[in-house]
Order: C-alpha cells, then sequence, then structure tokens
C-alpha cells in the first residue's frame, strides 16, 4: 500500500478530526526557546482499535505508535502489528522501545514476532521491551520457538544473531521507567484484575504529552498519572452492547463479570478523562469492538455529556 503524502493525510485526518495539535508538554522547553512549531513534532498512530483476544474485521488488535523524529516506539503488541505498522508506512527497522501494558493476548500476542519480522526486515540496533514479569522468560522462550528459523537466517542470510538485539526490563512499580533525548516514559499501576502488574504509560515528548490507559477500571493512578495532558488514548466498553457480546462467547457468565470488573464504562471514561483535566480524549480497545450497529455516534453519544474536550473515536490507522 502506498504511503499517503505528508499534506493529504494532515488534511484528511483534519477533516475527519483526527489531528491534534498539543501544546509543549511539561518539563520540555524554557524561556527564550524556540516556538513549539520548530521543535521535532511527535505522530500518535493508533495501529489497532479492537479489544479481546478474537480478530475482527472491523478493527485490528491493540497497539499503538508515538513517532519522534523518526523514532518508533510501540505501545501493546496486538496480532497483526507489524503488518499494521507497514500499513502506516512505518519501518520496522525504526522501532527503539516496546511497551507493553499487561500480559493479555490480545496486547502481547505478537510481542515476539514483531521484533523477529524487524530483524528479518531493517532492524540493527537494540531495542528495549518494557512490561511486568514475565517479561524476559518470555523473551527467551520465544527465542528458542524461533531458534531453527533465527540460525538458518544467520547463517544463510549474514543477519547478526537476534537475542542481543532485544532487551527485556520487567517493571513491578510506576515511576519513570524511560527516558531518551527524545522522549520521558511514565507507569502508573493501573487496576484489570486478575492481570497485576498492570500499567498505564505517560510520553513526554518534546510537543506534548500523551498518556495510554492499557487495560483498567477506572484508576486513581490512572487519574494522576494523565492529569494535564495534551492526549489520554483510553479504553472503553459500551453496556448496552454487552449482552450481545456475551452471547456470542461459550464462558458467558465469567466473561461478564470480568468485564464489568476490569474495564472502564463510557460513562466512566468521560467522567475520568474530566477529572484528570486532559485535552483530548482518544477511545480505543472497543468493546464490543466488531458489533458494526456501533457506530461513531453510538460512542460519541454515550461519552460527550461526561467529558466537554475534545472527543476522537478511535480508528485504525488514524494519525493524531
Amino acid at each position: 500500500m502506498a504511503a499517503i503524502d505528508t499534506w493529504s493525510r494532515r488534511r484528511f485526518l483534519a477533516a475527519t478530526g483526527g489531528l491534534a495539535l498539543g501544546a509543549l508538554a511539561p518539563g520540555f522547553g524554557s524561556a527564550g526557546a524556540a516556538p513549539a512549531a520548530a521543535s521535532p513534532r511527535s505522530r500518535l498512530i493508533l495501529l489497532g482499535t479492537a479489544g479481546g483476544p478474537t480478530p475482527k474485521s472491523l478493527r485490528a488488535a491493540p497497539a499503538q505508535a508515538v513517532v519522534v523524529d523518526g523514532a518508533v516506539y510501540i505501545v501493546d503488541c496486538g496480532n497483526g502489528v507489524a503488518r499494521q505498522m507497514a500499513l502506516a508506512g512505518l519501518p520496522l527497522g525504526a522501532i527503539r522501545e516496546v511497551f507493553l501494558t499487561h500480559h493479555h493476548s490480545d496486547h502481547n500476542a505478537d510481542y515476539g514476532n514483531l521484533l523477529l519480522l524487524a530483524w528479518a526486515a531493517d532492524l540493527r540496533r537494540p531495542v528495549g521491551t518494557w512490561g511486568p514479569p514475565p517479561l524476559a522468560r518470555m523473551t527467551r522462550r520465544f527465542l528458542q520457538l524461533n531458534a531453527e528459523d533465527i540460525r538458518t537466517r544467520v547463517a544463510d542470510e549474514g543477519r547478526p544473531p537476534l537475542a542481543p538485539l532485544i532487551r527485556p526490563h520487567e517493571l513491578r512499580r510506576g515511576g519513570v521507567v524511560m527516558r531518551d533525548e527524545r522522549v520521558k516514559v511514565t507507569a502508573a499501576l493501573v487496576d484489570h484484575p486478575p492481570m497485576a502488574p498492570a500499567f498505564a504509560y505517560r510520553f513526554d515528548c518534546p510537543d506534548r504529552s500523551i498518556v495510554f490507559s492499557g487495560d483498567t477500571r477506572p484508576s486513581p493512578a490512572l487519574i494522576e498519572l494523565a492529569r494535564g495532558a495534551d492526549v489520554l488514548v483510553h479504553e472503553v466498553m459500551y453496556l448496552p452492547a454487552l449482552e450481545r457480546l456475551i452471547a456470542s462467547e461459550a464462558q458467558a457468565g465469567r466473561l461478564r463479570q470480568h468485564l464489568l470488573d476490569s474495564h472502564t464504562t463510557t460513562e466512566q471514561v468521560g467522567r475520568l478523562a474530566t477529572e484528570a483535566g486532559v485535552r483530548t480524549l482518544v477511545l480505543s480497545h472497543f468493546v464490543p469492538g466488531g458489533d458494526p450497529s456501533l457506530t461513531d455516534e453510538v460512542w460519541r453519544d454515550a461519552v460527550a455529556p461526561y467529558y466537554a474536550g475534545r472527543l476522537v473515536i478511535g480508528r485504525d490507522l488514524m494519525e493524531l
């Protein structure tokens, strides 16, 4: 798929409400510094916006990219994330860091595959990976699973060994977890039982701040992490359609309780974003994510009474 030129992309996104321009993020810039427009700008790309582990025709599995100066930071690795990067025009070799919010399969199914496929393309520098335990053991097991392919490509194609390029970091608590010359990443523990720990992440970029909720029920720690953020990308669940979703699942009773205990409803996400004072709320990780009757207007009408800021209904490959 040919990449859309920058002007066409920006014009399309502006027309559809998908282009957000943020203020300077806290901690960046100073008196007498160049105007924000002269600074390197960040890009936020929603690679996949569905919720739940099963593939859906309407939306891809959860994954997001933050791009600063061409460096790509991935948040969550749902099924097909490498292909979604290709459709978004993002080089796999540009990945710098990968962050997992928790270890449900819709968020980590392609963690190893993304790095293997990036290595098979043009990844030649180390990538830091960040997430809850047992991330290091998962990484080792994935390399073992694919040892034959890796060995063959090293010998036959002259590629460097893959293992030294993946550097896992296991997170157990919140706080600043990663900082480089482009971004500062802060984690917060959120509530997504029975998964613990589970994390939300805040990216403070040169031009704005972007927060990813991961999967969570309403969380005071997330509100504090998102306080005053330019953009909050938050999961969302539409209760009136829940019974149709549950009826299609074999474990209906247990699934219902999990969804109610561990996720955030449309009303709750609007109230949370209002309390945190975020400038733009982006809905993603839609539950249900495969119901064609849930149009953008349905989602907007369910959240807007509780949030007066800029509201964006996320779509796969949308860029903000």
